[in-house]
């Protein structure tokens, strides 16, 4: 096996794992700075009710409760011992910011995955070994 072709399989490799532990670092970050953008509000609890709430809600996921025929869409964030608050409209905009970001993300994938796939393929630049 040639030894550009195993410095060149490293290095891919090291930079996809670099990437997807990056995003996946930053997903909590962003999803409270997308929370913040919706319009959700932080609350700390203080009352013995929100501390039993708080407590019963599983960490970093939006949830929906549903008060007094309302819904109220919750976010705990466990690390700095706060929760997200929001109700319909923030949560709808919450939805659409998620949905923004990861076609967001997807492009960015794209442009900077395309120059590495293409160059693997049968084309201007001749035979490329694809299967090391």
């Amino acid at each position: 096996m040639n030894t550009k072709t195993v410095i060149s399989a490293v290095a891919t490799l090291v930079a996809a794992v670099a990437a997807m532990l990056f995003l996946v670092s930053c997903a909590e970050t962003n999803t409270t700075s997308l929370l913040s953008t919706a319009g959700f509000h932080t609350v700390t609890p203080t009352t013995a009710v929100q501390k039993e709430v708080y407590a019963k809600m599983p960490a970093n996921q939006v949830q929906r409760i549903r008060m007094k025929a309302r819904a109220i869409y919750a976010y705990k964030d466990e690390k700095a011992g706060i929760a997200y608050v929001g109700h319909e409209p923030e949560y709808q905009h919450y939805r659409s910011l998620c949905v923004q970001q990861q076609i967001a993300q997807d492009y960015y994938m794209a442009r900077t995955m395309d120059p590495y796939w293409n160059s693997r393929w049968y084309g201007a630049w001749g035979y490329r070994q694809m299967w090391w």
